[in-house]
């Protein structure tokens, strides 16, 4: 889940591919070619938005969309990292990692990484890195668990640390919860590390089991468009942490360890039960979107693709209504959407901002993408941009 409007990975502001950009950047800040480049995806969220840190369910998948880290090692305890937006590199040594906030902007989601690689007692090797991305900044797609998980791959390579891939998605939660201090869930990280491609990722946040759910959009002549609403974040860190804190207090009112243990059948005795009326739509939103997610799941395992869209377009409603994280340029890019013959819409990410996804048609793109821009221009909102995307694999090493 995306907290905070994540500002770690630079926005896709040079030509050419990411790879490229990232070995160029490397040269560039160091005089040498790098050892060797990482890639991890940003993800977006098929449904399942603000589960996962009541312990629920989640259905990301990974996009093709990607951040690259070049890198090779250096002696002793000291990391150098490069951003293709950003000059001078950044360098901090193992003595500024011993207090969290030491390091700060975009390059403390790198120093969080291996600062949690430390506490967890791995011997982390120094290291220069550069980083490129294609992952927009502030949108709801991951950019910070992006960057975390290509540096972590990164690291675990250039120093052979013993950290299996099923243990990684923690590690670089706790690098962005305790270093950077952003309050987001497991669910980014899993996505952008454990996804594969043609899947979505089926994540039990409580238990971290998974599985990989076939989502072929191909075979049901479907595509997913992703459209930047533009919008930007309004209040979106106190009012993540906000939503957070009424889902802990209606738990603890509850008498649950957490929201994800209150059923559909159950929700309308839960509701009574609580006095105040915006906890009780805090509670009514997640219960019901950990349901949705475990409906979308049976179709997809049924291959009954075009069947999730009403869930997607329910899923929506619900945090416009009850979890109140919507805004007035997601609304009328979902609305616009729908009236142009979406199947499903759905602002994806934490909220207050991000990205809207459609479920639309192969070959309505453009239609469906033009609408959305003319409700735009309507309401007098910035142009929004549109991106096609297939699920795509987890984090990986390319050379």
């Amino acid at each position: 889940m995306n907290g905070p409007a994540a500002s770690a990975a630079p926005p896709a502001a040079a030509s050419g591919d990411v790879a490229d950009r990232a070995a160029a950047g490397f040269h560039a800040a160091y005089g040498e070619e790098p050892a060797g480049r990482w890639a991890a995806p940003g993800r977006a969220n098929l449904i399942g938005e603000h589960t996962d840190y009541n312990d629920g369910f989640v259905l990301p998948f990974a996009l093709t969309l990607r951040t690259v880290v070049a890198a090779a090692p250096q002696p002793g305890e000291r990391w150098t990292v490069r951003s293709e937006l950003s000059d001078p590199p950044v360098e901090f040594d193992g003595g500024q990692l011993d207090t969290p906030g030491r390091v700060t902007g975009w390059a403390a989601y790198v120093a969080g990484v291996v600062w949690a690689l430390r506490e967890a007692g791995y011997d982390v090797p120094g290291a220069r890195l550069a980083i490129a991305s294609d992952v927009p900044v502030g949108s709801g797609l991951s950019s910070s668990a992006a960057i975390e998980a290509a540096v972590l791959a990164a690291l675990v390579d250039l120093g052979g640390l013993d950290l299996p891939a099923e243990r990684q998605p923690r590690l670089a939660q706790r690098a962005e919860n305790a270093y950077v201090g952003a309050p987001t869930g497991i669910m980014d990280q899993s996505a952008v590390i454990r996804c594969r491609a043609g899947h979505a990722l089926f994540l039990d946040c409580r238990s971290e089991s998974v599985e990989h759910v076939p989502f072929d959009l191909d075979a049901a002549g479907l595509a997913v468009l992703v459209v930047d609403s533009r919008a930007p974040h309004r209040h979106a860190d106190g009012e993540y942490a906000a939503r957070r804190a009424a889902c802990e207090r209606a738990a603890a009112l509850l008498g649950v360890p957490a929201l994800r243990d209150v059923g559909v059948a159950d929700l309308d005795g839960a509701l009574a039960r609580l006095d105040d009326d915006e906890i009780r739509r805090r509670v009514r939103h997640v219960v019901t979107e950990d349901q949705r997610v475990l409906d979308t799941v049976d179709l997809l395992r049924a291959g009954r693709v075009r069947e999730i869209g009403p869930l997607l377009t329910a899923s929506h409603a619900s945090m416009r209504d009850d979890f109140e994280i919507t805004v007035p340029e997601i609304d009328t890019a979902v609305e616009a959407a729908l009236a142009a013959g979406a199947l499903g819409a759905r602002m994806t990410g934490g909220g207050f901002g991000g990205c809207v996804l459609a479920l639309i048609e192969a070959d309505q793109a453009d239609a469906v993408a033009h609408a959305v821009a003319d409700a735009y221009a309507d309401r007098g909102f910035p142009t929004p941009t549109h991106v096609m995307v297939l699920p795509a694999p987890g984090a990986t090493r390319l050379s």
